[in-house]
């Protein structure tokens, strides 16, 4: 599942200001780039691609290039996978689940319990609850911003942002 990058970003930085770890990895890496390559090494060559964290939304969208980048290439290699995008998820649940439940080969009878699933917060007991994630306030989209994460995303061969963010193999029900 994949989502708006922008919205990704945010969710990143909010989740940074409860995460002890994610906060370390946005202090150290507004310091220097080499922080920043260091921390990110368990994810590949994140950190290369960016150097010093210079906005508070670039690890949101490292974090959604890296998915997107693992998924298609995992499509390349011939994996029978496709990507669900969370705003159709939203908007049409019941459709969508009954799209996801037949790719998945199962009874799409299951789709109403699965929607019923949306109104529980997942992490309801954990640091990234909703109701405490739901006060943080979100940084700004600049111009500047837009401009730097717009680069990021040409490296992962991603949507730039304002323009429609489907990708490849992505599950639709119309």
């Amino acid at each position: 599942m994949y989502r708006d990058v922008v919205a990704v970003a945010r969710s990143v930085y909010r989740l940074s200001l409860t995460d002890p770890w994610l906060r370390l990895f946005y202090i150290l890496g507004r310091l220097s780039g080499r922080f920043t390559t260091l921390m990110s090494h368990s994810l590949g060559q994140l950190g290369s691609r960016v150097g010093r964290l210079d906005n508070e939304l670039i690890p949101g969208v490292l974090f959604a290039g890296v998915a997107t980048e693992t998924y298609l290439d995992a499509r390349r290699c011939g994996l029978d996978i496709s990507a669900l995008r969370y705003e159709d998820l939203v908007a049409r649940p019941l459709d969508m689940c009954r799209v996801v439940l037949a790719f998945c080969r199962l009874p799409v009878s299951l789709a109403l319990l699965a929607v019923t699933a949306f109104d529980v917060d997942s992490q309801r007991d954990s640091f990234a609850a909703k109701s405490k994630m739901a006060h943080i306030k979100q940084p700004p989209l600049t111009p500047e911003t837009t401009a730097r994460l717009n680069e990021l995303l040409k490296q992962f061969a991603m949507p730039l942002i304002g323009e429609p963010g489907i990708i490849e193999g992505t599950l639709t029900c119309c």
